[in-house]
């Protein structure tokens, strides 16, 4: 349950690192920061698939530097939180609706004791579609006051969102090959992947921090996706775009999105803003897929939509005044 820190990635002082415990008993890793001061409140930064806290060290500092109290996980099968196959490098999940049993945990065991008020919620890619997947399953369900969803997959771009990349996924988990990595995938990591052939971030310097990190500690790393990933991720996309879900999500989001975008759909991210009632989304021309492991000119440009967006609270909001007084 360490937290892993680099020479060129340090980990931001002050970490309170926790063990949670999903409902179904799978291990997750957490952390949370405070800020110095009375916070202004919490961000939960939730991220991606194979990712892991460790690459959030520079977001972290600059949230805390906000006035920010800052919560992060692994998801289930990634980072350091329980792996789900023999094989560590897979990187699976049985189901989609199994996310939610990691926000539940996250929620119970780690924001409501430990963080203060208000909460918002910062989600990249999948982790943001868990997390919409979440808001929209009841009035209730996601105790944010605002969302910031960051490329998140609400379609696949390209082949991998064809009808025919959805049905291939669908028969072969059927027949039970969903362990089985993805067609062209493999155990390769963002370790090996050439800066030029990557389709995250167009950053040299923050490209190969993560890979500095995953060589440190190449537990934290996953390859491709299993086919029953896939086949979970097909399962959350359709339901995010069924008639109706969308319109059900009464937490105010702000959606930001990359204009050079190679792994989710930009359109359909688009397409979801216009469907919620209190929603934006603004569109990054420059960004591709990880906007916050952008060039600093485009980080430049997320920090400011973040900022207009998540002010926190003008004064003390009423819980933080409360412990403020103990």
């Amino acid at each position: 349950m360490e937290l892993i820190d680099t020479p060129q990635n340090p980990c931001p002082p002050g970490a309170n690192i926790v063990g949670l415990r999903a409902a179904d008993g799978v291990q997750l890793r957490a952390a949370y920061w405070r800020p110095e001061g009375i916070p202004r409140g919490t961000v939960a930064l939730i991220q991606g698939r194979a990712e892991f806290i460790e690459k959030y060290y520079e977001v972290i500092g600059e949230i805390l530097a906000r006035g920010f109290a800052v919560a992060a996980f692994d998801w289930r099968g990634q980072g350091m939180s329980q792996r789900l196959l023999g094989d560590r490098r897979k990187g699976h999940v049985r189901r989609a609706s199994d996310y939610r049993l990691d926000l539940e945990a996250f929620q119970r065991h780690l924001l409501a004791p430990d963080c203060p008020k208000p909460w918002f919620a910062l989600a990249h890619s999948m982790g943001a579609s868990a997390l919409l997947d979440y808001a929209g399953s009841g009035p209730d369900a996601a105790p944010y006051e605002r969302i910031v969803a960051v490329a998140p997959l609400i379609h696949l771009y390209g082949l991998a969102g064809s009808s025919t990349a959805r049905k291939t996924a669908f028969l072969l988990n059927a027949v039970g090959m969903g362990r089985l990595s993805t067609w062209g995938g493999g155990r390769r990591t963002l370790a090996s992947l050439p800066f030029a052939h990557n389709v995250l971030t167009r950053d040299r310097r923050r490209f190969f921090r993560a890979v500095d990190v995953l060589n440190a500690a190449p537990s934290l790393a996953i390859g491709a996706p299993t086919i029953g990933w896939a086949h979970a991720a097909y399962e959350l996309c359709d339901k995010l775009n069924a008639d109706g879900f969308a319109e059900n999500i009464r937490t105010p989001i702000l959606f930001l999105a990359a204009g050079k975008e190679r792994l989710v759909s930009t359109p359909a991210i688009e397409r979801f803003a216009l469907r919620l009632k209190n929603a934006a989304c603004v569109v990054l021309p420059e960004s591709e897929h990880e906007i916050m492991m952008e060039r600093d000119e485009i980080r430049a440009q997320f920090w400011a939509a973040f900022d207009a967006f998540i002010p926190g609270e003008p004064f003390l909001h009423k819980a933080n005044l409360k412990r403020a007084q103990v």
